[in-house]
Order: structure tokens, then sequence, then C-alpha cells
């Protein structure tokens, strides 16, 4: 299935406009990260999270001022926000884990939560839903995440190097690096939390982001052999135009599977999908314009490898040809 035919965009051409928009985004990341910090899941920051349903409609004000008068220690460090539906009524209250992290101690600050707003006479509700995870688990699963990530990178530098060429493999893992960056500072902008469902949907942008590239990488590979006078920018814009198709197929697919998972997947797959929305957009947008733009820059805008070694095909011009020279024409032999 072929969506575009003959196509001929100089993607190169617009590589310095997408590094600066990139390091915008970046930048406004870390300047909302500086500012407030990035909002760590209870599988991560360890606390107790409590979901209550109200009979009816309740403003995160009013809970919040319950658990201000009656909750031991105020309402400082304490996470109160709408959850799911608008019409559900539903409120997310959670606090740090406070105590011994054993038995029953774990379940204590839920049950405070809860009678914090039994005598806020907040009104009536029922708790659906309660997450107690202690600190040192928190600790665990942070570390785990770290290297997860960690090591994913050190694979993909070390199986591009070797499949392909180390100025390939470091423009996959700079591409890599800045899906990751990108989407990071959408959540840390909009205040999303960093849960283990969050982890998970950035280690799939990772594996997908590789995908593509090395879709890419291995037809301007192709190319290198056939276009072999060709500058490296030229090779790396036709194969970006080759697969542009196979790009917009798949990354399209996979952005309507992850629309699809924010719109009727729930709360708890929220946070999935927006990491998937953003990273699916980012990792199509950096393979082209990043990636690609990394081994033009690492490589040079000269002939590509093989045509600087390439033989000449032009000899030296023949000297001209002597005129022959015509034969006298022999005398007849007189007959003796």
């Amino acid at each position: 299935m072929h969506i575009f035919k003959n196509t001929n965009f100089d993607f190169l051409r617009w590589r310095w406009y997408a590094m600066g928009l990139s390091a915008l985004i970046i930048a406004a990341g870390l300047v909302a990260f500086a500012k407030k910090g990035i909002v760590l899941g209870v599988e991560f920051a360890g606390g107790s999270a409590v979901i209550a349903q109200f009979d009816g409609p309740i403003s995160v004000e009013q809970v919040r001022n319950a658990l201000a008068q009656h909750y031991p220690g105020g309402a400082q460090n304490t996470v109160v926000a709408e959850f799911g539906d608008p019409s559900q009524h539903r409120v997310m209250i959670r606090v740090p884990q406070a105590g011994e992290e054993q038995g029953a101690a774990l379940t204590v600050e839920a049950e405070k939560v809860e009678s914090a707003l039994k005598q806020g006479n907040v009104g009536n509700f029922t708790i659906v839903g309660r997450e107690v995870v202690g600190p040192s688990v928190g600790r665990e699963l942070t570390s785990k995440g770290v290297w997860a990530t960690v090591l994913s990178l050190a694979g993909i530098l070390a199986y591009i190097g070797f499949r392909f060429q180390f100025s390939f493999a470091v423009g996959a893992v700079v591409a890599t690096i800045h899906d990751l960056l990108v989407t990071l500072a959408f959540l840390v902008i909009f205040g999303y939390d960093m849960t283990l469902n969050v982890i998970a949907a950035l280690l799939t942008i990772t594996g997908f982001s590789t995908s593509d590239t090395i879709v890419i990488f291995d037809r301007v590979r192709e190319n290198l052999r056939s276009m072999r006078r060709d500058s490296l920018d030229h090779v790396i814009n036709v194969a970006v135009n080759q697969t542009l198709g196979r790009t917009v197929i798949t990354s399209g697919t996979a952005l309507l599977s992850s629309i699809a998972l924010l719109l009727f997947g729930g709360e708890v797959l929220h946070g999935f999908a927006v990491t998937m929305v953003v990273g699916i957009i980012t990792g199509t947008y950096s393979t082209v314009f990043i990636a690609a733009a990394i081994v033009s820059l690492w490589r040079g805008k000269g002939p590509t490898r093989a045509a600087s070694h390439a033989p000449a095909t032009a000899s030296a011009p023949l000297p001209p040809q002597q005129p022959a020279r015509k034969s006298k024409p022999q005398r007849k032999a007189r007959a003796s």
C-alpha cells in the first residue's frame, strides 16, 4: 500500500529548526521540574492512596479542609485531586507513609484519612480503592526503573553499533534519549504522576522509536551501495522519502490505538495512554529530524565513504593514430 509516491522532501533542511524546538520543550520541562518537581506515584514515593466516591458533587477544597482540621499533621504533603469521570464524584487522597513498614501499620494512614473525612462532614462516601506502599519498596522500584532504562539504552547502542556503524548507533541513542526527555517534559509540565504504568510506556516508546529508526538506517545502508557518488545528506533524504509511507502507517496505527486507550481506558490507564501518545509523536519526529541529522553531522556532508575510495573511471586519451601510408603499386614484372 503506497500512500506517497515519488516524494522528494528535503527533511535535513529543517534539522536545526527541529533541534531548536526540541531544546525549547526540554528547557521548559527543566524549568517546571525546578519549580515543582515531578510527582512520584505511590509505587515510588511510598505512602497511602485512598479513593473515595461521594453520593453527590464534592469539591477538592472541601476534602482538603477536612484533612487540614482532622488529619494528624494537617494537609501538608497531601495530594487531593478529582479521580476518573466527574459524574462519579470520586476524589483521590494521597498521603506520605508514616510509621513502621510492617504488618497492619501499613494501613494506618489510609484509616486515618477515612476517619478525617467522616469527622469533616463532607458528605456520604464509600471507599472504592486503597493502595499502600512502604518507603523501602518505593526506593527499590525507583532503582529498578532507572536501571531498566539505562540498560535498554546500552543495549540499543551495542546492537546498532554492531549491526550498522557507530555513527548510526550514536544517532539512534541520541534520538531515544531525546524522546524520553521530551515526553518527561510534557509529564512534568502537565503534572502527571510518575507511576509504574508510565515507566512501562517510556520503555515501550524506547523500543518503538528504535524500531522506526532501524528501518530508515537499513534503507540508508542499501542506498549507500547504489549511490556511492552522492552526498550523505542526499542519500539520507532519499531513504527517508522511500520509507515515509511505512512510517506514517506504522506510527498512525499505534497512535490511534493509544488515543483509544486515552479515551476509553479509564483513569488507571490514563497516564500510560498520555505517555504513549506523546512518545509516538515524538519518536516519529525524532527518527526523521534527530537520528538522521546526527548521522549527517557526525560523518559530514561530503561524498560517502564508498565514493571517496572509488577508483577513477576516466582513462587517459589515446594518442591520435597516424594515417596509414599508401603502398606504391608494384611494377609488373616484365616477361623475360
